[in-house]
């Protein structure tokens, strides 16, 4: 693994719209195999300043494969402004003294964005040939599973992917609205997406199915309450964030 830290100065002035644009690179980034996590940070001291941490899985891999793909001329396109701003670009490696890593989010745990594009395109496909669901999702947008696989991560712990191209937690109330979602029908799409995650080769650990779960059953009765008709409903409520119910699944035959 190789580390690449980016200082920026951009100034306070500029810092909404630089994190914004950050927020926006963060699907084409997420999307690289080679990328292996990020997170911009800004400084507590002068808020105009931030350092990006990626960690790739090579120097050659970010510096060849990463800049070589379609992934690095979209990512680039976001932050094109801020080039001129940076002050320090680097790779590191990492040595022998750290201390205890914290446990992987669900994100991560799943599988990362590709992961979580599989459950979708897996789950949509489905629902399109279910006879309960359809009507809900005739004439779904084509690109309907990436932005839910950017919704799950962004609640998983992943990139703010979904607030930076949709709009946050606003934006999915509004696609709810006046739905009129059936008890029967959220039943049946909570059925169909834990088989899909079956399909798509999630991880089946129970701590993590556990976690997966609940968190389906919680934004689907949700999601039944915003769609009733005449809902009153707070659109300024922030993006949820879930975890783990139980910690990380450990297989004794590791000795962990």
């Amino acid at each position: 693994m190789t580390i690449e830290y980016i200082r920026y100065r951009v100034g306070a002035g500029r810092a909404a719209a630089f994190e914004a644009a950050y927020a926006r690179a963060a699907t084409p980034l997420g999307e690289s195999p080679h990328c292996v996590d990020y997170e911009l940070a800004r400084c507590v001291e002068d808020p105009g300043d931030y350092i990006l941490r990626i960690t790739w899985t090579s120097v050659n891999d970010h510096l060849e494969g990463f800049r070589g793909s379609p992934e690095f001329g979209r990512f680039l396109a976001e932050i094109r402004e801020y080039v001129p701003d940076i002050q320090e670009m680097r790779h590191y490696e990492p040595t022998s003294v750290a201390g205890p890593a914290g446990p992987p989010t669900l994100y991560e745990w799943a599988g990362g964005r590709s992961a979580l594009l599989r459950l979708t395109e897996t789950f949509y496909r489905t629902v399109l040939e279910d006879e309960l669901l359809e009507p809900v999702f005739r004439g779904m947008d084509p690109a309907h599973p990436r932005h839910v696989a950017d919704w799950l991560g962004e609640v998983f712990g992943g990139p703010p992917a979904y607030s930076g191209h949709r709009g946050g937690h606003r934006h999915m109330i509004g696609r709810h609205l006046g739905r009129a979602i059936t008890e029967q029908q959220r039943r049946r799409w909570v059925s169909l997406l834990l088989d899909a995650a079956d399909e798509a080769g999630l991880p089946a650990d129970p701590e993590f199915r556990a976690a997966f779960a609940g968190y389906l059953e919680w934004g689907s009765r949700l999601a039944v309450v915003f769609s009733r008709p005449g809902a009153e409903v707070d659109v300024e409520e922030p993006m949820p964030r879930w975890d783990w119910t139980m910690p990380p699944w450990k297989d004794p035959a590791s000795g962990g």
